[in-house]
């Protein structure tokens, strides 16, 4: 009796992950009609308004508690199993960006909107409408499943991960700060990214940190201002700014130990002047930090402060430095991802999984990842017939990730949820 039981323990897994595979099929097609509708009608951070109102929609015609507003433009929903068992969070992002689309497509973007004062195109270039797409499919294939569910999937559809608008909250943070993580309390935590680097079928992962924490440096460098044919009597801030640049490079390739972790200190924005003969008394430069240990990270800072305070000393001018932590790192449970990685494996192929290497991008899904063990992975979205070391970049106008890349993705949250209940 014990030896039947047990083998029906073990092969109920395998009859759900075998259900929730071919339903998964089934909702392929109706899932990309999604992401093409989304993709053709991008919206900005925090403005995602008739984007959640598909979502909602979809949601409640499933019949799932729902909440919309939340950190904005959130949605929520919530799925109970006809039998107890944990509480399993589902993330997708759904926000656009400001690039204007070059990739020639039926379904191309032609928005246009205002960021920041600049009148801009607005598209998917970071693959938001694919990870939407295949949580809705998610939701959909798991209220099919409802009895076979042991626990409660909720599933968050996070506004903002791009970055609110200037002087406004939002993302992961809020989603957070406005208690997304209780009523019901999640236990863990499961999100995807598509990637336009790694070909459609296959899915990557690393435990521990898997992408770095972004912090964001303001630097105002004060000298004095001088008529450009007497630099002798300026103090110049835009030769301090170049010796700063310079000496940047040395609290990367001097003081931080790569060997442990990758690292990045980069200027994004330089400005200062009005015209070619005035030395401006003024320079402001804004750059990124990136980090994927909390103690390298402590030590960078320390470390840039100090070079560019002492080169501004030496050059006469008045270093003011402001670094602001915008997104912890993204952190893995490594107990988690060793659980979770072997049902992907058995639901899309041992072969089509891998580890990967760190990534120096940054992701606002560590903010749940530091309230819950969570697991962030890697989908696939070059098309086959194409090298994936030519894909154009996430967040540039030739971005393109392939359909045919979704089904895995729908397929890997899927066993990761139902893999987790039965465990």
């Amino acid at each position: 009796m014990l030896c039947l039981a047990s083998i029906s323990m073990f092969a109920q897994p395998a009859k759900v992950s075998s259900k929730a595979n071919q339903l998964a099929e089934d909702i392929e097609t109706k899932m990309i009609e999604w992401r093409h509708d989304f993709h053709e009608n991008p919206e900005l951070s925090n403005r995602e308004f008739k984007t959640a109102e598909k979502i909602a929609a979809h949601l409640k015609s499933l019949g799932f508690e729902v909440q919309t507003g939340v950190a904005k433009t959130g949605v929520v929903a919530i799925l109970k199993g006809a039998k107890p068992g944990p509480v399993i969070g589902l993330r997708a992002d759904i926000d656009a960006l400001p690039v204007t689309e070059r990739v020639e497509l039926e379904w191309k973007s032609t928005t246009t909107s205002n960021y920041n004062g600049i009148e801009t195109g607005v598209m998917h270039a970071c693959g938001h409408d694919t990870h939407i797409s295949i949580l809705m499919a998610t939701a959909e294939v798991l209220s099919k499943m409802k009895n076979d569910l042991r626990g409660t999937v909720k599933f968050v559809f996070q506004p903002a991960e791009e970055g609110p608008p200037p002087g406004e909250e939002g993302g992961a943070k809020l989603m957070v700060k406005e208690g997304v993580m209780k009523n019901p309390d999640i236990d863990v935590m499961i999100g995807l990214h598509i990637n336009a680097q790694t070909p459609a079928g296959t899915v990557s992962y690393k435990p521990g940190g898997t992408m770095a924490a972004a912090d964001r440096w303001v630097m105002k460098i004060k000298g004095k201002q001088s008529h450009g044919s007497t630099p002798w009597t300026s103090i110049d801030p835009v030769v301090t700014a170049g010796q700063i640049i310079t000496g940047m490079q040395t609290v990367i390739s001097r003081n931080t130990e790569l060997t442990k972790e990758a690292a990045v200190l980069s200027v994004g924005l330089i400005r200062g002047g009005v015209r070619n003969n005035i030395i401006p008394e003024e320079v402001e430069m804004i750059g990124t930090i990136r980090t994927l240990d909390p103690e390298m990270q402590k030590k960078l800072h320390e470390d840039f402060r100090r070079v560019a305070t002492n080169i501004g000393e030496a050059m006469g001018a008045e270093i003011d430095l402001i670094i602001e932590s915008h997104v912890p790192v993204t952190y893995n449970n490594p107990d988690l991802t060793a659980t979770l990685v072997p049902f992907i494996s058995n639901a899309i192929g041992a072969e089509n999984v891998y580890l990967k290497k760190a990534m120096t991008g940054a992701e606002d899904f560590s903010f749940y990842a530091n309230e819950v063990p969570s697991f962030f992975f890697f989908v696939g979205g070059c098309p086959t017939d194409q090298d994936p070391t030519k894909a154009a970049p996430h967040h540039t106008p030739d971005f393109y990730v392939d359909d045919s890349g979704m089904i895995t993705g729908v397929k890997s949250m899927l066993a990761a949820t139902l893999g987790y209940m039965y465990k």
